[in-house]
């Protein structure tokens, strides 16, 4: 994102549009609803952002820089928490619907043909998390691997499936007990 310098005015933009992407999906919030919901000309919309695929890629990158920081912070930054709470913390990060993870996750399914470089942002995040998962189950096994890192990123959107298609009633950490208890 450092090479990313957007405007005060841009940014409002992006945040009110990341807001509506993550509820009501990609394909479905056009450029006539996000220059009305926020309140600017078109011709500003495609100043700022020259089209709808550079704007939904720069959405996602802004989305991914926070979520990194947050992962980051979570194995980095919190001193005295074992391998095996922070494994949790970023399971419970990336599961809650709710959260940042949520919008990149729902960007594999929904614009892999259409806006492929925005696309390559949230592959290229899901990488780098794996990256991040593993250094953490290193620590708590010293024979993990990438394959168990892969894993520990299927159950969470496995997890995020199963929130979307039940009534809300899913425990989303008993699978990751069983994941953990078995490392």
């Amino acid at each position: 994102m450092s090479n990313l310098v957007l405007p005060t005015r841009a940014i409002q933009v992006v945040n009110k549009s990341i807001h509506l992407f993550h509820h009501f999906g990609f394909h479905t919030v056009g450029i006539d609803r996000i220059v009305k919901e926020c309140g600017i000309p078109k011709a500003t919309f495609y100043n700022y952002f020259h089209s709808k695929e550079r704007f939904i890629e720069i959405c996602l990158i802004i989305q991914k820089e926070r979520l990194k920081e947050k992962v980051v912070s979570i194995a980095e930054y919190t001193n005295h928490t074992s391998a095996r709470d922070k494994l949790k913390a970023l399971y419970l990060l990336h599961t809650d619907l709710d959260g940042l993870y949520y919008l990149l996750f729902k960007a594999i399914f929904e614009i892999k043909l259409s806006y492929a470089k925005a696309y390559q942002v949230a592959i290229k995040y899901r990488t780098w998390l794996i990256n991040e998962i593993y250094n953490q189950l290193i620590k708590l096994k010293t024979d993990a691997t990438f394959q168990d890192a892969k894993l520990f990123l299927y159950m969470i959107e496995g997890a995020i499936i199963q929130l979307l298609s039940s009534d809300g009633a899913v425990d989303r950490e008993t699978v990751l007990d069983c994941f953990l208890n078995a490392k």
